[in-house]
C-alpha cells in the first residue's frame, strides 16, 4: 500500500510540474521579453531592411544668430537630404540649439517632403531646368556609364534619388540651400512619356508620331 501511495504522489507531482511548464511557456510566448539567444527570423530581417533602406546626407550646417531682447540667441540650421536610391528623395530643414537636434529635425522634415523621381534606366527621361530663387540647375540625360556629373548639393540629391548617369550645370546663385531646392524642383517637374501622353489626353503612339 505504501508503495502504491508513493507511486501515485510521484505521478501527481510529474503532472503538476508538466502543467506548470505549459503555463510558463504560454505566458512567455504572450508577454515575456525577447530571448537574447533567439535566432533572428524573417520579420527581423525585414525590419532591418526597412531601416537600412534610407540613406541620409547632410548638405549644410550653419550657425544662425537671432537678436532678441537681452542679447543674441544662437542656434543651428541643418539642411538634410534622405533617399532610398530607388527614385524617392526628400529635402528637409531643421533648427535647434544643438547640432544633433537640428539634424534630427531635418531628417524628420525630409521624410515629410518625399518626392517620386521618374527614371529611365539609370538616367532621367528628358532635359529640365530647376529653379529656386536666383539659383538655376540644368539637368540633362546621359548615356550609361557617364556617371553623375555634378557637385555639392546637386550631387548628393541625385545620388540619393538613385540617378546613376546625368549631366548638370549650376546657373546663378550657388547657395547650398537654394541649389538643393532647385535640384528638387527640377526632379519634381520631370515627366515620363506615358505621363506626358496622359496629360495631353492622347495615346503614347499618337504623341510619338506627332513628335516624329
Amino acid at each position: 500500500m505504501a508503495n502504491n501511495v508513493k507511486r501515485d504522489t510521484s505521478e501527481a507531482g510529474k503532472l503538476i510540474v508538466a502543467a506548470e511548464n505549459v503555463d510558463s511557456q504560454k505566458k512567455g510566448h504572450r508577454g515575456s521579453p525577447r530571448d537574447p539567444n533567439r535566432r533572428p527570423g524573417p520579420e527581423d530581417g525585414g525590419r532591418q531592411r526597412v531601416e537600412s533602406e534610407w540613406e541620409e546626407k547632410i548638405i549644410q550646417v550653419r550657425r544662425v544668430t537671432k537678436v532678441v531682447k537681452g542679447g543674441k540667441k544662437l542656434s543651428f540650421r541643418a539642411v538634410v537630404a534622405i533617399g532610398n536610391g530607388k527614385g524617392q528623395v526628400g529635402l528637409g530643414i531643421g533648427k535647434a540649439a544643438e547640432v544633433l537636434n537640428a539634424i534630427q529635425k531635418g531628417v524628420g522634415d525630409a521624410r515629410k517632403h518625399l518626392i517620386k523621381v521618374p527614371l529611365t534606366g539609370t538616367t532621367i527621361p528628358h532635359q529640365n531646368l530647376g529653379k529656386q530663387g536666383s539659383s538655376r540647375i540644368l539637368l540633362k540625360p546621359a548615356a550609361k556609364g557617364t556617371g553623375i556629373i555634378a557637385g555639392g548639393a546637386t550631387r548628393a540629391i541625385l545620388e540619393l534619388a538613385g540617378v546613376g548617369d546625368v549631366l548638370s550645370k549650376s546657373l546663378g546663385s550657388r547657395a547650398p540651400l537654394n541649389v538643393a531646392r532647385a535640384t528638387i524642383n527640377g526632379l519634381l517637374t520631370l515627366r515620363t512619356f506615358d505621363q506626358a501622353a496622359r496629360l495631353r489626353g492622347i495615346s503614347l503612339k499618337q504623341m510619338l508620331a506627332g513628335a516624329g
